[in-house]
């Protein structure tokens, strides 16, 4: 008898053949089926690889927000007409304000974390992988399962996306993700920063458990974008960037010295929180104001 049997959580085949009679006597072999039998020996099969291999399924899409496929503004309001030419040829890296010009993007729809990466979900790739811990656990202000992973390198960043099927959001998705439909300076509009709306400015003097600041939520409900942790993205760093970035799914320069950093942290003041400003470093660097959330492309 062949029985195929399907799992809901995991596609399973199993080809179960019971034969009975002598195939050296008996040239057409019979076929018994005990029903009863085979059930709840595939009901236990199906049960035991369920619950030992989840790695089976697809990655979850759970906490994660539906960014849609469309046009966004990126950048600071500035017009080139208010950059100086020579400023081109200055190797200063901040010298034009790396966020200017203002333009306009295309981006596929993907999907981006809600919450930054916490410190419990890193534990479980730590200890499934024996990657390196974090620098933020030897900090009792940083260490708390709910408080987002910090004192990581751009590297580590990386694997631990890809190890949970996912990648780093591009800055321009990023943008996207706090900005919206709306050509706003902070995740909740255009108010100025305050205590109620994101971490900052030393006030705690450490992160938060991700998601604390209801108020400072974006349009797509993501949180923490503007203070907390600064936050790893995909791109390399390049001041001028913007001045010839292509419009549609731009993904930063090929190569470079310093990756993008964004969305400013517990430590920075007001200027250097908002949705625009772009800073960057080494990708080597791993400190206690820097972690990451990961994204997915909505379409495979």
């Amino acid at each position: 008898m062949l029985l195929v049997a399907f799992a809901s959580s995991c596609t399973i085949i199993l080809f179960i053949i019971e034969l009975r009679g002598s195939i050296a006597y008996n040239p057409v072999p019979t076929f018994k089926i005990e029903k009863s039998i085979i059930m709840k020996h595939i009901l236990f099969i199906v049960l035991s690889l369920c619950m030992i291999t989840p790695a089976f399924a697809a990655p979850s899409l759970d906490e994660m927000a539906l960014i849609p496929a469309g046009k966004s503004q990126m950048g600071s309001r500035k017009s080139l007409l208010e950059l100086r030419p020579h400023d081109l040829f200055n190797t200063d890296r901040h010298t034009l304000g790396p966020e200017n010009p203002l333009h306009e993007v295309t981006l596929d729809a993907f999907y981006i974390d809600i919450y930054e990466v916490t410190n419990v979900k890193y534990k479980k790739y730590v200890d499934d992988t024996g990657a390196k811990k974090p620098q933020g656990w030897g900090n009792p202000n940083f260490n708390d399962d709910q408080q987002p992973v910090v004192g990581v390198s751009w590297k580590e960043a990386v694997a631990y996306c890809k190890w949970n099927g996912k990648r780093l959001p591009t800055e321009a998705e990023w943008e996207k993700a706090g900005r919206g439909k709306r050509p706003i300076k902070y995740p909740w509009g255009d108010s100025p920063p305050d205590p109620e709306k994101l971490n900052y400015n030393e006030e705690k003097m450490k992160t938060m458990p991700v998601g604390s600041y209801e108020k400072g939520k974006s349009d797509y409900g993501v949180y923490d974008l503007s203070g907390n942790a600064s936050e790893w993205v995909h791109d390399w760093h390049f001041p001028e960037y913007y001045l010839f970035s292509p419009k549609a799914n731009p993904q930063g320069p090929e190569k470079g010295q310093y990756k993008i950093i964004r969305g400013g942290n517990w430590r920075n003041t007001e200027e250097y929180v908002d949705l625009t400003y772009r800073n960057a470093t080494t990708p080597r660097m791993r400190n206690t104001g820097v972690g990451f959330r990961c994204a997915k492309n909505a379409t495979q």
